[in-house]
């Protein structure tokens, strides 16, 4: 396998972003140069030799500054690794960005290719600071009310939804008792009308003027009452029963 497809090149998005780098690079170095040789002002205006030889070691700016030559650790390491960088998808020539004349700050003097931009910052704003106060404010506000809506709304769903469970069995078990009396009593009306307690239909239907006489509607309603009902109650019952479960499983579980 080549040695482009083995491995995922570097990608950057603009030439600045080199050039970013190569400049943080060379104000590293000048700072750890600067603390380990310390620049000297001496009378006979020459310089330290022995940082002047480090200079020219690290960094090519500073060795065409001074007209020196010998191998640049800064140049060397960014030209070996240029093919492994591409900007915007495109193959990268580090020569531009590691001579003097290359992006980035142009100066004659070496500390000013090291320089870092100036960074700027907007003047304190006593109103926005305020603003940004009350704001966080008001959230920690909303969150406190949150959480306590959280602890009373569902105790106060389950309560509401029991009543309204409890109102309704009440409302069918008195309904359905109602229906049962009403029955009842028609029936219990028809019986009484019976002599010795024993209904005598042709007499009844004969006494009230024939065939089609209220006795005879009123023992078909009875029938027909009693039939109902016998239908009716287990449906009743069950709906009841479900109803009282759910009611006791709200009422216990709160919920």
């Amino acid at each position: 396998m080549e040695a482009d497809s083995a491995h995922r090149k570097i990608e950057l998005q603009e030439p600045e972003d080199l050039a970013y780098l190569i400049a943080n690079v060379r104000r590293a170095a000048r700072e750890r140069i600067d603390e380990a040789f310390p620049p000297v002002n001496r009378a006979d205006g020459e310089e330290d030799e022995l940082r002047i030889q480090i200079e020219s070691l690290v960094d090519e700016a500073l060795t065409n500054w001074r007209n020196l030559d010998g191998p640049q650790y800064i140049t060397n390491t960014f030209t070996l690794a240029a093919p492994n960088l591409s900007i915007n998808g495109l193959p990268v020539d580090p020569k531009p960005y590691l001579s003097p004349d290359g992006p980035g700050p142009k100066s004659s003097s070496p500390s000013s290719l090291t320089r870092a931009a100036p960074v700027v910052y907007e003047p304190f704003d006593d109103r926005m600071h305020q603003r940004v106060l009350d704001l966080a404010r008001e959230e920690e506000d909303l969150l406190a009310e949150i959480a306590a809506l959280k602890q009373k709304v569902p105790a106060r769903v389950a309560a509401a939804y029991s009543d309204a469970l409890r109102e309704g069995i009440n409302a069918d078990e008195a309904a359905l008792q109602e229906r049962v009396k009403l029955i009842c009593d028609d029936v219990e009306r028809i019986v009484a009308e019976g002599s010795g307690g024993v209904l005598d239909v042709e007499s009844a239907i004969r006494a009230k003027g024939g065939v089609d006489g209220d006795v005879e509607e009123g023992w078909r309603n009875a029938v027909e009452g009693l039939e109902r009902l016998k239908r009716e109650m287990p449906a009743a019952v069950a709906k009841m029963e479900r109803a009282r479960v759910a009611g006791e499983y709200v009422m216990t579980q709160g919920r």
